[in-house]
């Protein structure tokens, strides 16, 4: 299951392993550091540019990747680009391969909610799928896997679920008018990401 805190405000939902892959990735990157200098000296650093991309990789890929949940929408904050869709905007909420949220202009799937593959099926227990928002159970009461509470995919959808039920029994989101989904490339991830190759990609070429 994942964790989520409160942030200026907002509900922030990352899988607990976010930050393990990310240390990992820290770790790998530091140690690699340390090895260059220990054998090559501080010139050696010029050749850590494709370790300081680990590091960077492993933050965008992991760390970075959120569900953020506000007043009035949630924000599925994704590698690639940020989308933002106001309460009135939702229709669905799916969890067969992650959480995705269906829009009338689209759906959207959370980089940060995947589905559980089959140990977080067979570690769920008998609370994991009970007192749930009414939309999350099918026909005869019956849960995907990726809806169960011990999961990353089910606890982000029962937060979001459980906010977007609250919303429209109290008449506060007008799903008549809904408000247009609005997506945001992350250009500036993307040019990090792009420089630290093309450093990478030099540093080996010059490399003795």
């Amino acid at each position: 299951m994942g964790r989520s805190i409160d942030v200026a405000g907002a509900t922030v939902f990352k899988p607990r392993t976010s930050a393990w892959f990310t240390g990992i990735a820290v770790l790998v990157a530091g140690g690699g550091l340390v090895s260059v200098v220990a054998t090559e000296g501080p010139a050696g650093l010029l050749a850590g540019w494709p370790l300081l991309g680990i590091a960077y990789v492993g933050w965008w890929l992991f760390w970075y990747p959120a569900v953020v949940f506000a007043e009035d929408s949630v924000t599925l904050r994704n590698p690639l680009a940020t989308v933002r869709v106001p309460w009135a905007a939702l229709i669905d909420v799916d969890t067969k391969y992650a959480l995705k949220l269906v829009t009338p202009s689209g759906s959207f799937t959370a980089w940060a909610a995947p589905a559980p593959g089959v140990w977080g099926t067979h570690a769920g227990k008998p609370e994991h799928v009970t007192n749930l928002p009414s939309t999350s159970y099918g026909p005869g009461g019956s849960i995907r896997p990726g809806d169960l509470k011990n999961t990353d995919s089910g606890y982000a959808a029962y937060l979001v679920r459980s906010r977007w039920q609250d919303l429209v029994e109290s008449g506060a989101v007008d799903v008549d008018q809904p408000a247009p989904v609005r997506r945001t490339w992350n250009w500036r991830h993307l040019a990090a990401a792009a420089l630290l190759v093309a450093a990478a990609a030099v540093s080996l070429n010059l490399a003795p």
